[in-house]
């Protein structure tokens, strides 16, 4: 089922990365029909044609969001959701009930804040199955309650400030299996993407028991982040115009990071494609899934560039389900899946 989603908002709102260029919406409606885009998977390596076929192409699912982020598959639900960050929203879709509205005031909380434009991005599940959001508008890392059925705007402050300095703007986060959250903090959700009272554009961690550390603070753009399998290498994608990068990063035993190298430069794909490094997510077989330039980049942990699958727009963001049989992908206005192998 495709979902197509409009809203009236009067008023011209931030984009968050360069390459994002939404148009106004205005009403909401809905339609059954799912459109197939053209899209090709190009693939450099033949291991990549035993992660998607090259005949795959991306399903539309919904549209008409302003710039739409960090999905999440929730098996409880069968549903994928995913924040609108302009719209101040996190929506729902599935096979069933097509779209809907999961969450309000999802990022700046507070019924006056309703129709900000500083709304979530990144979203995890943590062990208990209690939903982790970035927030730009409350520029912080919150938890959601109560349980994801039954969501509303109740929110627990897990990490705000580090050396008593706000955050600028949490932007994506991944939680390691002793319950570490490992996050970004760009500045896209303050006014003219400029770094707030922190002064930098952090790599942060915060323990399970709220204990935040900064651990890089020499990056320009940080983005997207990942774990490996085997929670031994942190990925990061920096979305610097200037410097578009996939770093790697050993973990050490105490959580700290040591060895960055650059993984994957998309230099030669942002001369000629729409979009910048973006959101990633790590596959269970250990390659990563990174948005980038021209789409969806699949990139082994030796940097081995496999396959690009192609969106045909700025690419946000993009999920598993829980068995891997699809990826969902949030690019600009648009929530698209296509199928794997």
């Amino acid at each position: 089922m495709k979902t197509r989603l409009t809203l009236g908002l009067a008023v011209a709102l931030a984009l968050f990365v360069s390459c994002n260029n939404n148009s106004q919406k205005t009403n909401e409606d809905k339609k059954s029909d799912t459109i197939t885009m053209n899209s090709a998977v190009e693939i450099f390596d033949p291991a990549a044609e035993l992660i998607v076929s090259p005949d795959a192409r991306f399903e539309v699912l919904a549209e008409g969001f302003y710039w739409s982020e960090g999905p999440l598959w929730i098996e409880e639900l069968q549903s994928v959701i995913f924040s609108d960050v302009p719209a101040n929203k996190i929506y729902r879709w599935n096979e069933k009930d097509g779209l809907s509205v999961y969450l309000e005031s999802s990022g700046h909380s507070g019924a006056e804040n309703v129709k900000s434009n500083r709304g979530s991005n990144g979203l995890i599940l943590n062990a208990k199955g209690d939903l982790l959001l970035c927030q730009h508008g409350d520029r912080r890392i919150a938890e959601m309650k109560p349980e994801v059925k039954n969501p509303d705007s109740d929110f627990l402050t897990i990490a705000e400030s580090y050396d008593g300095k706000k955050f600028n703007s949490p932007n994506d986060l991944v939680m390691d299996n002793e319950g570490n959250i490992y996050f970004t903090d760009p500045p896209y959700g303050l006014p003219e993407n400029k770094t707030g009272e922190i002064g930098i554009n952090g790599v942060f961690k915060v323990s399970p028991d709220k204990v935040v550390t900064l651990l890089i603070d020499s990056l320009t753009r940080p983005n997207g982040i990942g774990l490996s399998p085997d929670q031994k290498t942190l990925y990061i994608n920096q979305s610097d115009p200037q410097n578009p990068i996939l770093l790697r990063y050993d973990i050490l035993d105490d959580g700290m990071l040591s060895n960055g190298s650059v993984l994957f430069d998309y230099s030669a794909f942002a001369e000629k494609a729409i979009g910048l490094p973006d959101g990633l997510k790590v596959h269970k077989n250990g390659n990563i899934f990174a948005t980038g330039p021209g789409g969806v980049h699949i990139i082994n942990p030796e940097g081995g560039h496999l396959g690009l699958i192609k969106t045909e727009k700025a690419t946000a963001n993009c999920a598993f389900d829980r068995n891997y049989t699809y990826l969902y992908t949030t690019t600009t206005d648009q929530l698209m899946r296509i199928q794997l192998k």
